[in-house]
């Protein structure tokens, strides 16, 4: 028999609607069967930790203090965690889960609702949570437990309910009857609970057969206490897989993946497939995006509508403007990219590289922190390295800017309207001015007037019968590998002898 709280209790916990939220992560586990020396809770799903992926969960369901239990790999843990707002604890000995909850519990003000999370569970949707907690209050539960189905249980704790389909306790794996091991519905090891939940768990015995101290048994005291504990079920139960090892590392980010590209479909984005189109969660994308297959989209990456993704291109911490082209094979980061501008195929865009409105970027141009001015061409093979570009100037094909003197990084001023022949090695610091020109295969080390034109290059000399002579040398190579030169010489050596 369970017994309602009362509101008129001098105890009794403010109504449901202003007590506040506090969150406790669990990621103290070792992670042993990852076989890797970075914490389980660091390996990422979907460009993020999976640790941070319950972080994020726990403030976009509203928390007030979310608290991180560390234990193995602490260190690391807490520190990429750090700048995210949330506070630590340390598990030092690993005694189960009712000890780590009661090491973050330490840490909270005891005066609020209290979620527990795991920290390699990043499915979990804030969606999911926020619907638990509503249903958690509005039945004034003590206790409430997040459970799915799945018909091989196998692993985890079963839910056990009564004869009216309350429940009634909580089943480990290990202490199972037979009977018991058929029940289909599974402990997520999710809890929300009121604030008396530290309290609780400091009562908690490790007086069973892995003397550890076991989170689950909290329902049992709460129903000693006469309190309501209900189970929250939900139909999909993937949402609360972890990931224990690298295989289920990459079932994680396999349903993540299609979570997040249904989210860019439906809303008017094309993904040509889908099934190798990676999209971290962090990425915005206007409707009328098409994503040619492999394309990979990561960080602050932004994309305005209209524009295209090439094939098999990385594109990271990137803003692109309207109806930008991003052909195959092209690699992008911190980069700007200006409306109506085509980048590639084969293409690599440096941070600091911007480009304002229709300025082609062509094959095996590479640009680092560099602006191009409106309408600039760099068509073919150029590298552009601390450079500013004037409007509607053309970058011949081979053309680099030495911008590095072993020591310093060098600037290189292009003015408007400027041609730049290929093969052109531009020797900064430089000023191009306006309109000027610069001779294929030149290398330029002096300011270039506004206009004028620069030619650098040596004095052609032919010396004739050059290539006769040397090939004679090679004569003994020439028959079996170069035919047409070998039929060439001979020709030449008879026209020598007439």
């Amino acid at each position: 028999m369970t017994k309602p709280s009362s509101a008129a209790s001098p105890s009794a916990p403010p109504p449901p609607s202003d007590r506040p939220l506090d969150v406790v992560v669990l990621a103290a586990g070792a992670g042993t069967r990852m076989r890797s020396a970075r914490s389980k809770m660091l390996h990422e799903v979907a460009g993020r930790p999976m640790v941070a992926w319950a972080v994020k969960a726990a403030r976009d369901v509203g928390a007030r203090e979310i608290v991180v239990v560390t234990g193995h790999g602490a260190e690391q843990v807490e520190a990429a965690l750090v700048g995210s707002g949330v506070r630590f604890a340390r598990q030092e000995q690993q005694l189960g889960t009712g000890h780590a909850f009661l090491m973050g519990a330490r840490e909270l003000r005891g005066d609020a609702d209290v979620l527990v999370l795991y920290g390699d569970s990043p499915l979990l949707s804030a969606d999911t949570l926020r619907a638990m907690l509503a249903r958690h209050r509005a039945q004034h539960q003590a206790l409430t437990v997040l459970t799915s189905d799945l018909p091989d249980a196998t692993g985890y704790g079963r839910v056990v309910r009564g004869m009216g389909g309350e429940v009634e306790r909580i089943v480990e794996q290990k202490a199972a009857t037979p009977a018991e091991l058929r029940i289909t519905e599974f402990n997520s090891g999710v809890y929300l609970m009121d604030a008396r939940a530290p309290e609780l768990a400091a009562q908690i015995s490790n007086d069973n057969a892995a003397h550890e101290y076991y989170l689950t048994d909290l329902l049992a005291l709460y129903r000693q206490a006469g309190d309501q504990v209900a189970a929250f079920r939900i139909a999909d139960p993937t949402e609360v897989m972890g990931a224990n090892d690298r295989l289920q590392l990459a079932e994680l980010g396999t349903l993540m993946r299609q979570r997040i590209n249904t989210r860019h479909m439906y809303g008017g984005v094309t993904l040509l497939d889908p099934a190798t189109t990676h999209i971290e969660d962090t990425v915005s994308i206007a409707a009328d995006v098409v994503l040619e297959p492999g394309v990979v989209l990561r960080g602050q990456t932004q994309i305005e509508a209209g524009s295209r993704i090439g094939a098999y291109s990385v594109i990271t911490d990137t803003y692109l403007e309207a109806a930008v082209s991003v052909k195959p094979h092209s690699v992008l980061e911190g980069a700007h990219v200006g409306e109506g501008s085509d980048v590639g195929p084969f293409a690599r865009l440096r941070p600091g590289a911007v480009l304002d409105a229709g300025v082609h970027v062509g094959n095996f141009v590479e640009i680092k922190n560099s602006h191009l001015g409106r309408g600039v061409k760099a068509g073919h093979l150029a590298y552009l390295g601390d450079a500013q570009i004037g409007a509607e100037s053309n970058i011949g094909a081979g053309t680099i800017t030495a911008n590095f003197d072993g020591v310093n990084k060098h600037r290189t001023q292009i003015g408007a309207g400027v041609f730049v022949g290929s093969n052109a090695t531009l020797i900064a610091p430089l000023t191009l001015g306006d309109a000027a020109f610069v001779a294929g295969g030149s290398t330029v080390s002096q300011d270039v007037p506004e206009g004028a034109m620069a030619i650098g290059r040596g004095v052609q000399r032919n010396v004739d019968g050059w290539s006769a002579r040397y090939w004679s040398k090679m004569r003994q190579k020439l028959p079996q590998k170069l035919p047409w030169l070998s039929a060439w010489l001979e020709r030449q050596e008879k026209s020598g002898e007439n």
